[in-house]
C-alpha cells in the first residue's frame, strides 16, 4: 500500500513539487552523474536541465554549455524527446557566436532563443540574466534597460516568476551603474523576494548586492543588516563559491570603510580561504582578496608591505583581463595603486592611476564610480598637483553631478507619475493572474478526479484479487509457520545449552589441565624416590616440590569451583525476594567487606576511600544479596585497579576510591570511581561480556561484571562504565524508585 500513497501524493502535489528543487540543483553534481545514465532517453532530460542552469558568463561554463547543447541535439535527433528543439538550436548559434566574440550576433540569437522558450512555457532565468554581460560588452546600457523593462512587464502578466526575478535582478544592476541607489535597492529586494521561492543561492546573492549597494549609498547600518542576513543564509544552506566569496568580500569592504580593521582582517582571511578553495574562479577571487589585503595594510600605515600583494593582483588582472566591475563587485585596482603611490610619495604615478581609474569607470558607464573618482582627483590635484587641474576636475565633477541630479529628478517624476499607471497595471495583472489560477485549478482538479477515479477502480479490482490470493497463501503458510516455530524453539534451546556448555568447558579446561600436569609431576617425584639412594636432603626437596604441587592443585581446584559458583549465581540471579532497602547502608556494608577481604587487608591503609552519600536517598526495592554482590564486584575491581597502579612505582601517586550516591527524578544512582590504571577503548567495550577478564590467569573468572550487569538489568536499572587509560574508571548504577 505504500506505493499507492506515494502515487496519490505526487498526483495531488502536481508539478510544483519538482519545480521547487529544479533550480537549486548543483551543476557540478548533476554534470558528474550525467554519464552514469547509459540510456539516451535518460540523458536527454538531464542534459536539458544542465543547459538551463549553466551560468554562461563564465568562459569555462560557456564552453561546457556549447558541448552540452551539441550532445543534447544529437541525442534528441534519435529519441525525439524534446517537445521542440528550436530554442536549443538558436541557443547553440548564440553560444558559438559568443565564443568567437561576435557579441552582437550572439545577443540577437540568444534573444530569439528566449522568445522560443517563452512560447514553449519553459522558464530560463539563468539565460535571461546572462544576456547582461553581452549588453555590457556592446556598451548598450540603455538598450539593455529597455529590453529588460519590456520583458519584466511581459512576465508580470504571463509569468513565469523565475523569469520575472531575473529581470528585476538585471534592472537592479542597471540602476546601480547609473547611480540611482534607491531604484537599484528596490529592484534587488524585489528580485530577492521572488528568488527565495525557487533558488536559495541567487536569493543570497541579491541580499548581498542590496547590502553592498546600501554601503555605496552611505547607509552602513542597513548594509551590514543585509550582508549579515546573507552570511547566515549561506551557512544555513551550505552555499559556497561566488555567493560566499561575495558576502565575505562585501563585509570586509564595509568594515574597511568603517575603520574596523580587526573585523576587516577576519573577513579578508575568510575571503582568501574561499577564493583558494574555488577551482573555477580561483584566480579572479584571489585578485579581489589581494586587493583587500593591500587596502588593509595601507589603512594600518604599512604601505610598503602592500606592494607584493598589489603586484600579484595586477598580474592576475592582466592575465585574466579583469574589468573594473565584476560579479564579486567593484575591482578598484587602479584606485588602490593610486592610494599606494600617494602613501609612498610618488605623485606622478598616483595621478596616472587616478586618471586611469576614472577613464575605466567612464568607459564602462559606471556612474556610481565616476563621481567618486572625480572627487579623489580634485582632492589629489588640490594637495599634490596644480590648481588648474584641480579646477578642471572640479568643473567636470559639478557637470556630472548636475547630469545625475537631472536624471534623478526625472526618475522621481517618472516614479511619481508611474505609480498611478503601475497601480492600474498591477490591478490588471492581479485580475489576469486570478483568472488564470482559477482556470488552471479547475483543469487540474478535473484531471486529478478523473485520474484518481481510474486508479481507484483499478486498485479495487486489483486489491480484490490480491486479498483472495493472500488469504489462500496465509492459510497454507500458517500451518508451516507453526511447525517451523516449534522447531525453532527446540533449536534455540539446544543452541543455548551448547553455547553455555562450551563456555563452561572452555573456562574449566585451564584449571583442570594445570591440576592434571601438577598431579603428573607429583607422581613422577614419588616414583623417583624409590629409585634414588637414601638422602635426607633429596627427600626434603621432593617433599617441598610435592607440597608446592598440591598447593597449585588446590588453587586451581578453587578456581574451577569459583567458575561453577559464578555460573550458578548467573542462573539464580533475580530469583530472590525484593525488599525495600537502604541503599546507602548496603553500600557501606559491602565497602567494609571489600576492604576487610583477605586480598586487600594489607593495602587497606594505603588506599584512600571517600564516600559522598546523599542523605535524602529513599529506600529502593532490591534483592539485597544480589545487589550486594554487584557492589562488592565493583569495589574489589576498584581496589585491584588502584593497587596495580600503586605497585608500578609511579611517583607522587596516591590510590583513591570514591563512592557517591544521589537522587535523580524517579531513580537513584550509585557511582564507584577510582584513579587506577583505567581501560583502553577495546577493553571498555567488552567488560560486561561473560568470561572476559584482563586479570592474569588464575586471578579472575570474567563472570563478575557479566553477573553484575544481569542483576542490575533484572532490577530494571542500568549499569555503565566510563574509563580513560592511565586516568581511572567510573561505574554508574541507576535503579528505578517505585
Amino acid at each position: 500500500m505504500k506505493w499507492i500513497s506515494v502515487l496519490l501524493l505526487l498526483l495531488l502535489a502536481g508539478p510544483g513539487l519538482a519545480q521547487r528543487h529544479y533550480w537549486n540543483a548543483d551543476y557540478d553534481s548533476l554534470h558528474r552523474t550525467l554519464y552514469r545514465h547509459a540510456a539516451d532517453t535518460a540523458r536527454v532530460p538531464r542534459l536539458a536541465h544542465l543547459v538551463l542552469i549553466t551560468e554562461l558568463s563564465e568562459p569555462v561554463r560557456r564552453q561546457q554549455a556549447v558541448e552540452l547543447v551539441a550532445e543534447l541535439l544529437r541525442l534528441n535527433a534519435s529519441t525525439h524527446q524534446l517537445a521542440t528543439a528550436a530554442p536549443y538550436q538558436k541557443l547553440q548559434t548564440g553560444l558559438r557566436l559568443w565564443q568567437r566574440e561576435q557579441y552582437a550576433g550572439a545577443l540577437g540569437a540568444m534573444q530569439q532563443a528566449i522568445e522560443l522558450f517563452d512560447e514553449a512555457g519553459q522558464p530560463v532565468p539563468f539565460l535571461l540574466s546572462d544576456l547582461a554581460p553581452l549588453y555590457n560588452k556592446l556598451r548598450q546600457t540603455d538598450t539593455r534597460f529597455a529590453y529588460f523593462q519590456r520583458k519584466l512587464r511581459q512576465y508580470q502578466v504571463h509569468g513565469p516568476l523565475e523569469n520575472e526575478a531575473a529581470c528585476y535582478l538585471v534592472l537592479g544592476g542597471t540602476y546601480r551603474h547609473r547611480g540611482d541607489y534607491n531604484q537599484a535597492i528596490s529592484h534587488y529586494l524585489h528580485a530577492a523576494d521572488l528568488l527565495k521561492k525557487f533558488n536559495r543561492r541567487l536569493y543570497s546573492n541579491e541580499l548581498m548586492v542590496a547590502g553592498s549597494t546600501y554601503a555605496e549609498w552611505g547607509n552602513p547600518q542597513r548594509a551590514l543588516y543585509y550582508l549579515q542576513q546573507a552570511a547566515q543564509w549561506n551557512d544555513k544552506s551550505q552555499i559556497a563559491g561566488l555567493q560566499r566569496f561575495y558576502s565575505e568580500h562585501a563585509v570586509a569592504s564595509l568594515y574597511l570603510q568603517l575603520r574596523n580593521l580587526h573585523a576587516a582582517e577576519q573577513y579578508i582571511a575568510k575571503a582568501l580561504q574561499t577564493a583558494r578553495a574555488d577551482a573555477l574562479n580561483k584566480g579572479t577571487y584571489t585578485a579581489y582578496a589581494f586587493l583587500l589585503q593591500s587596502q588593509l595594510l595601507m589603512a594600518r600605515g604599512q604601505a610598503a608591505a602592500a606592494l607584493p600583494l598589489l603586484t600579484r593582483a595586477q598580474y592576475l588582472s592582466d592575465s585574466l583581463k579583469m574589468d573594473i566591475t565584476g560579479r564579486p563587485g567593484e575591482f578598484a585596482l587602479d584606485a588602490t595603486w593610486a592610494r599606494y603611490y600617494v602613501a609612498r610619495g610618488n605623485y606622478p604615478a598616483a595621478e596616472k592611476h587616478w586618471q586611469k581609474a576614472y577613464a575605466m569607470a567612464t568607459a564602462a558607464n559606471f556612474q556610481m564610480l565616476r563621481p567618486k573618482y572625480l572627487r579623489e582627483l580634485v582632492r589629489f590635484e588640490a594637495a599634490h598637483g596644480t590648481p588648474a587641474k584641480a579646477q578642471q576636475y572640479s568643473l567636470a565633477y559639478l557637470t556630472l553631478q548636475d547630469t545625475l541630479n537631472r536624471m534623478q529628478g526625472h526618475n522621481l517624476l517618472a516614479q511619481y507619475e508611474g505609480e498611478r499607471v503601475e497601480q492600474a497595471q498591477q490591478d490588471q495583472i492581479a485580475q489576469l493572474r486570478q483568472e488564470k489560477t482559477v482556470q488552471a485549478l479547475r483543469l487540474r482538479q478535473r484531471n486529478q478526479l478523473l485520474l484518481i477515479s481510474l486508479i481507484a477502480l483499478a486498485l479495487i479490482s486489483g486489491l480484490g484479487v490480491v486479498v483472495y490470493r493472500q488469504l489462500h497463501i496465509n492459510r497454507r503458510t500458517l500451518a508451516q509457520l507453526r511447525q517451523t516455530q516449534n522447531q525453532l524453539v527446540q533449536s534455540e534451546k539446544w543452541a543455548f545449552v551448547g553455547e553455555v556448555s562450551a563456555g563452561i568447558a572452555h573456562e574449566l579446561q585451564n584449571p583442570l589441565n594445570f591440576m592434571k600436569r601438577f598431579a603428573e609431576v607429583s607422581t613422577s617425584l614419588v616414583d623417583n624416590m624409590d629409585h634414588q639412594p637414601d638422602s635426607p636432603k633429596l627427600e626434603h626437596e621432593i617433599l617441598v616440590g610435592l607440597r608446592q604441587n598440591l598447593q597449585e592443585i588446590s588453587q586451581h581446584g578453587m578456581r574451577a569451583s569459583a567458575i561453577i559458583k559464578d555460573m550458578l549465581e548467573h542462573a539464580r540471579a533475580g530469583t530472590g525476594q525484593r525488599t525495600t532497602t537502604d541503599l546507602n547502608a548496603l553500600v557501606l556494608e559491602y565497602l567494609h567487606l571489600a576492604r576487610q577481604s583477605q586480598e586487600f587487608q594489607e593495602s587497606a591503609a594505603v588506599v584512600g576511600v571517600e564516600t559522598n552519600l546523599a542523605p535524602d536517598l529513599p529506600a529502593v526495592p532490591v534483592v539485597p544479596p544480589d545487589m550486594g554482590r554487584v557492589l562488592l564486584n565493583l569495589f574489589t575491581n576498584a581496589f585491584y585497579a588502584v593497587m596495580q597502579r600503586h605497585r608500578s612505582g609511579e611517583a607522587d601517586y596516591a590510590p583513591q576510591v570514591r563512592v557517591d550516591s544521589r537522587l535523580l527524578p524517579g531513580a537513584v544512582q550509585v557511582r564507584v570511581s577510582d584513579n587506577g590504571t583505567g581501560m583502553p577503548e577495546e577493553v571498555r567495550r567488552k567488560v560486561f561480556e561473560a568470561f572476559f577478564t584482563t586479570k592474569p590467569l588464575g586471578e579472575g573468572t570474567g563472570l563478575g561484571l557479566s553477573l553484575s550487569h544481569d542483576i542490575v538489568k533484572g532490577h530494571g536499572g542500568t549499569i555503565s562504565v566510563e574509563s580513560a587509560e592511565g586516568q581511572g574508571t567510573e561505574f554508574t548504577i541507576t535503579l528505578p524508585v517505585e
